[in-house]
């Protein structure tokens, strides 16, 4: 009693000064992107256009990400303005404070599920604090929402945002295609809005909204498209999971309660088949309300039907991925404050009166319960990342200032945890795992993992070839627990303090 009425007189409050939310959103953001250390997929687009070549090559090396253009144009622009990645913080910062901003302006949602909302996990959290091109689905589907009445006149500003939003992220692409079908669904089957469309719109405006959606959808796969020689999650050719796994299965499914209810359960069967139930009985609960409204229903199933077969069938992901059911969840119910409850399904597919209000009653108290699960999580996520840094490269990188080491030859491994160091650091370092220096790292032939024993083979090889005339800067990120008795390497410091424990660092001075 004492949180809700608590709860009640927050939300009477900022209904009162609606701007207050987004301004303390916005200051508190802010203060954390400040304070946030950068890790390796935060930092790794920016050293991948930072150090490529040429645009052909740049290309060239986001064919090995798995995402679209659109994130890493955008850096490529931001480094015109400032060569250091606290302006792709900044920027970052502001695509969210724009999202909740539109969401807080047009949303139909009351004042106590808007605050609920955007202090939640992923707008307050995961696509706040952690630069990615994630926070573009939280732009783009809040921006599609927004202007969703504008496609009884045109389907310009849909088509553009959709080509956006497929163009940001992988799971981007997935939710713009689950958008795309939605509207194709609705023009197909809904007489009544093709009269108003026709009524009102330009001539070119239908195949010009269709052009700019094929071509978009095109591009993004085009990019995404791993090359032959990629095995970044398991390449083209054997990344895909075409046989029927029971627990692939149940984990997949599970993605939709850890979205909403940021629940991961363990990977006995007994948990999953249990979390996979509650999934199944949420899911249940959605299509029934949405049964009336045609339109909604298809949206809200087909999106997360097309993420969830991704998930089985390609990539299981992690919070940031399984967010966007989540986010298709969000859009789902925003959406429906657009549409009349419709007679089309009535005679067929739509449930007895009694239990649709019984959906009805019962979504006021899921909805408050994942909005709830959501604010614990963001509010321990923002906390948790203001006392413990996510990496401890920006520590080990100012030590290695402070200290005069960065003129040092450094050789740090392993490549794929050192973007980081190499961003704050602002240079290149020897990779043994490429062994050749680099900032970046890409998950193709020609890469090969090595184990320590290899590190210093390499790093007195280094010495006998006179490459390096003095001493080297050992980087690792985990532990050195061997020697080499023609080396001489010295602890210099350990840096532990770090949430993402393969992103602790040790540091060590080796003499030939």
């Amino acid at each position: 009693m004492l949180a809700k009425t608590a709860i009640n007189r927050i939300s009477t409050l900022f209904s009162l000064y609606p701007w207050l939310s987004v301004v303390i959103f916005s200051i508190l953001g802010l203060i954390g992107i400040l304070n946030h250390t950068m890790w390796r997929d935060e930092l790794n687009p920016w050293l991948i256009v930072r150090d490529s070549e040429s645009f052909t090559d740049l290309i060239a090396n986001i064919k090995y990400e798995g995402h679209p253009v659109l994130w890493y144009f955008s850096l490529a622009f931001l480094r015109r303005i400032a060569d250091n990645p606290l302006i792709m913080q900044l920027f970052h910062l502001s695509i969210t404070i724009t999202a909740v901003l539109i969401f807080y302006l047009y949303s139909p949602f009351k004042n106590k599920h808007k605050l609920l909302f955007i202090f939640g996990y992923f707008p307050f959290y995961e696509y706040f604090l952690i630069s990615r091109n994630y926070a573009f689905s939280l732009l783009f589907i809040f921006a599609f929402c927004a202007v969703f009445p504008s496609r009884k006149k045109t389907y310009l500003y849909l088509s553009s945002l959709i080509g956006l939003l497929a163009n940001s992220s992988a799971y981007g692409l997935l939710v713009s295609l689950a958008l795309s079908l939605t509207l194709l669904f609705e023009f197909c089957f809904d007489s009544e809005q093709r009269r108003k469309y026709f009524e009102t719109s330009k001539k070119y405006d239908l195949i010009l909204s269709f052009l700019i959606v094929i071509f978009s959808l095109i591009l993004s796969v085009y990019i995404i498209t791993p090359p032959a020689n990629s095995y970044l999650h398991g390449g083209l050719n054997n990344g895909w999971s075409t046989h029927l796994d029971i627990f692939n299965l149940l984990k997949s499914i599970n993605r939709l309660l850890a979205s909403y209810l940021l629940i991961i359960p363990k990977k006995r069967l007994l948990d999953l088949s249990i979390c996979a139930f509650i999934s199944i009985l949420i899911f249940t609960l959605y299509l029934i309300k949405f049964s009336k409204k045609p339109v909604v229903l298809f949206m809200y199933a087909v999106g997360n039907f097309i993420l969830m077969a991704f998930t089985y069938l390609r990539f299981a992901g992690h919070h940031r991925h399984f967010g966007h059911f989540y986010l298709v969840f969000i859009a789902a119910l925003w959406v429906e404050s657009y549409f009349q409850n419709s007679l089309v399904l009535e005679n067929k597919l739509s449930p007895t009166p009694r239990l649709f209000n019984l959906a009805q009653k019962w979504h006021y108290i899921v909805f408050t319960l994942i909005l709830s699960a959501q604010l614990f999580g963001g509010v321990y996520g923002f906390a948790r990342d203001l006392v413990i840094p996510f990496s401890a490269s920006r520590e080990t990188a100012h030590y290695i200032q402070q200290n005069q080491l960065n003129d040092e030859f450094i050789v740090a491994s392993r490549d794929a945890n050192m973007a980081a160091l190499s961003g704050y650091l602002n240079r290149q370092l020897y990779y043994p795992e490429r062994q050749m220096m680099g900032s970046f790292t890409l998950f193709k032939q020609g890469r090969q993992d090595v184990d320590q024993p290899e590190i210093l083979r390499q790093i007195h090889a280094l010495f006998q070839s006179q490459a390096v005339e003095s001493r080297i800067l050992l980087i690792l990120n985990k532990e050195l627990n061997i020697n080499q008795d023609d080396l001489n390497i010295v602890p210099i410091k350990n840096f532990k303090r770090a949430w993402v424990d393969s992103e602790r660092f040790y540091l060590y001075r080796v003499d030939n």
